[in-house]
């Protein structure tokens, strides 16, 4: 079988290891772009791991949802920075992805991946000066202004390299970050680059990020409704003026099925619904308290190096998971366990009840904390359907050399 190698609880695994070092795995997968024979049992720990069946449903649930609901998708790619997948979520009916810096914009031109919106303002002349040769890779290619300041660098270094950018104006719904401030302030923004020869006025991005999390359904519809109605006035004034809003992006997964009804939304930037993470799962969604819309699909898998008492001792600690939540990692598939963090290579487990014995050397997942920058500890993802390696796809082509751990 070919190899791909690309730019909810622990289970316990008990396969037996075909006896390949973590060398063999990596030299039969590059070298010979082969995984026959791999398994999970063969890889070297901690690793991250993608549930293709679980991927692949994740991707064709959200597809389905926006073709009925007649809204485009652009995931935030800025998830996974792994063109393997953003080529699958374009085949999967996405008009492009969203990147969050220059360099993941620059590994999905790389790939051919088309249609990508940097998210982030590229302010300062080595990021203008990349986003100009990345237009001239790929002319599709969309960044956001906040600043009159910075629509006139991009406009400088445009026509002295005689290319034309696209842009969106960043509006500000409520999370205080990046953006203008008011409707008011987007207009003038807007009037500004209708002034620059060498920009082209796109639409408008409009990312909730603090109402993708909040708990309970309810509140997290009436807050994005809040947040969004911004948006839909600024679309409405730019309109009206004559400029061209044939975008309007936003959306989260945590509202996907919130900003699909607003009239006047184009596109949903969603990310984190082909992995999943604790963090997601404890907003909650339309059925009950788990929001369970897409199933966990992307785990760490680690060892138990050390067994005494109730206390259990895996190699996964702080290089393994992200530690920007108040919560670590959750098992999957297993009761009864309680992880903390032990230091940078160590994770402590405290059982109590287990629903099944935990022993030395048994090889366990975990449902990562918050995925995102989960996945940026890592080089590389190795793609498994049971207990079988099908393929290792890379995190921002990173992966052309022995694994990290």
């Amino acid at each position: 079988m070919k190899a791909v190698l690309t730019g909810a609880g622990p289970v316990l695994l008990l396969g037996k290891s075909n006896g390949y070092s973590d060398a063999e795995v990596a030299t039969r997968i590059r070298e010979k772009g082969m995984t026959e024979g791999v398994s999970k049992a063969d890889l070297s720990t901690p690793c991250l791991l993608l549930d293709l069946d679980r991927f692949e449903a994740n991707i064709r649930k959200m597809s389905e949802h926006a073709r009925s609901h007649s809204i485009g998708l652009r995931p935030h790619a800025k998830t996974h920075k792994c063109a393997e997948i953003a080529r699958r979520q374009v085949e999967a009916g996405a008009r492009g992805v969203c990147v969050a810096t220059i360099a993941e914009a620059e590994v999905m031109a790389r790939a051919g991946i088309k249609g990508l919106l940097i998210t982030s303002e590229m302010v300062g002349k080595p990021k203008v000066s990349r986003l100009v040769k990345l237009v001239r890779l790929s002319p599709d290619t969309m960044a956001v202004v906040d600043n009159p300041e910075n629509v006139a660098e991009l406009q400088q270094a445009a026509e002295a390299a005689r290319v034309r950018i696209p842009v969106l104006v960043d509006l500000d719904v409520g999370s205080n970050r990046t953006g203008v401030a008011s409707v008011a302030q987007g207009l003038q923004l807007a009037e500004k680059i209708g002034a620059s020869k060498n920009l082209d006025l796109r639409g408008i991005c409009a990312y909730a990020g603090h109402s993708s999390h909040v708990v309970g359904f309810e509140a997290r519809k009436n807050s994005s409704f809040e947040a969004m109605s911004k948006a839909i006035e600024a679309r409405e004034q730019l309109k009206q003026r004559g400029h061209n809003v044939e975008i309007l992006t936003g959306g989260s997964t945590g509202t996907y099925n919130i900003d699909s009804s607003i009239k006047g939304m184009s596109e949903l930037q969603v990310g984190s619904y082909v992995f999943m993470d604790v963090d997601y799962r404890k907003i909650g969604g339309q059925s009950g308290e788990i929001y369970d819309d897409f199933a966990p699909s992307l785990t760490v898998l680690c060892t138990v190096i050390h067994r005494s008492g109730n206390k259990a001792v895996v190699d996964a600690g702080f290089k393994a998971f992200t530690t920007d939540r108040k919560f670590g990692p959750e098992p999957k598939d297993l009761t009864g366990v309680k992880y903390g963090f032990a230091g940078d290579e160590h994770g402590a487990l405290t059982l109590e009840g287990p629903n099944r014995e935990v022993r030395l050397g048994d090889r366990l997942e975990w449902i990562i904390p918050h995925c995102d920058p989960n996945v940026n500890l890592y080089d590389r993802i190795y793609c498994v359907r049971g207990d079988k390696v099908e393929g290792v796809w890379s995190i921002m082509d990173r992966a052309s050399t022995l694994p990290y751990f």
